[in-house]
């Protein structure tokens, strides 16, 4: 283990045995919030704790069972008891390094997913129809509820725009490196001479703010609209002003929520959605001030790289931030997508590592 990690994991246990004295402290419990804060950061770094404490009593063992092999009677009993110390060894300094990167604080929370057709014409929008049935095929396996805030629908079937809410336990962290330009290669059903063709669509995940504080906003910056919802609903929703759209007047940002009845309910979505695309515009131009060199650059904003190519005549789907390539494309937009977002989770994992290491 590299000098400069494991000074930073002895740096987080001292933490951690801190944290265990303040929550024994009058202090911390009669402050619910301050326990609150204190009990999630003592859970965060107890598995790092016990990890760097089986990490050293591994140590201890593989150093006795080492003295052992000058004994030629255990020698044969030692050399196997290593070569198991040694595999242990490797599996706790991989989980040490993984528990050292620095926990997003919006992993396990819910997201927008917002899909919009880009170059490509009617093509770009029947695949903005097939990104977001791969998307609710995929929340369907993680048994997470997702509800559609709003479309605009496509001429030839799809969709020029989507905005859904997806809700579940980890959500955001399975789905955050989604944002970008997802490329289709294939014959298009208008094309009557069998031509591939390429169309684009962007896709944004912004994961919604749990502190409603987070982002302040003023009556005065806000213009609010109602509107009847348009398509599907029944009788009731198209008689009804239910639907709300929201200009947010200092950015020009514009939001729209038609999937409740309630216009209060609209409402409260609407603002939701347009805090979390406040957000996702000051965290982009903050990472483009910062020029991080890592290669996924998670709430950068960048939606114009171009990040994945789903090639239809070949059957394979390429990621292009990390070199991977899986032909097995039918699986993928019938909602398998654990193999892509596993392999990216690990690149970034490894890119933070990285960047700790040389800062150590």
């Amino acid at each position: 283990m590299q000098a400069s990690i494991r000074r930073k994991l002895e740096q987080l246990v001292e933490r951690h045995e801190e944290l265990e004295h303040l929550l024994a402290s009058a202090e911390v419990l009669g402050d619910a919030r301050r326990l609150r804060e204190v009990s999630r950061e003592h859970a965060q770094l107890t598995p790092l704790a016990d990890a760097l404490r089986a990490y050293d009593e591994n140590a201890s063992a593989l150093e006795s069972a080492q003295a052992m092999l000058r004994d030629p009677d255990l020698k044969g009993l030692a050399g196997e008891e290593i070569e198991l110390l040694h595999a242990e060894r490797a599996r706790l300094e991989d989980e040490l390094n993984r528990l050292l990167i620095p926990g997003d604080p919006r992993d396990e929370g819910n997201l927008f997913l917002e899909i919009r057709a880009g170059t490509g014409g009617d093509e770009a929008a029947i695949f903005a129809g097939d990104l977001l049935r791969m998307y609710l095929r995929y929340a369907e396996r993680r048994r997470w509820n997702v509800e559609i805030l709003s479309a605009s629908d496509g001429e030839h079937g799809g969709y020029k725009e989507v905005i859904a809410r997806v809700e579940g336990h980890g959500a955001y962290s399975r789905l955050k490196y989604e944002s970008g330009t997802h490329r289709v290669q294939r014959v298009p059903e208008t094309e009557s001479q069998g031509r591939i063709h390429t169309s684009a669509v962007t896709v944004a995940i912004l994961p919604e703010l749990d502190e409603v504080d987070e982002i302040e906003l003023k009556d005065a910056d806000l213009k609010i609209d109602t509107f009847r919802a348009s398509g599907a609903g029944g009788q009731h929703v198209n008689k009804t002003d239910s639907a709300i759209r929201i200009t947010h007047l200092p950015s020009g940002i514009v939001v729209e929520c038609q999937d409740e009845r309630s216009q209060h309910k609209n409402r409260a979505r609407a603002l939701s959605l347009l805090k979390a695309r406040l957000l996702d515009d000051a965290q982009s131009k903050q990472a483009a001030a910062q020029a991080e060199s890592r290669r996924l650059q998670v709430g950068s904003g960048d939606r114009s790289q171009r990040i994945r190519t789903y090639n239809y005549p070949q059957g394979r789907v390429t990621d292009h931030r990390v070199n991977l390539t899986l032909y097995r494309l039918p699986e993928i937009v019938a909602g398998d997508l654990d193999e892509l977002v596993d392999t990216l989770t690990r690149e970034d994992q490894a890119d933070q590592l990285q960047m700790l290491t040389a800062a150590g």
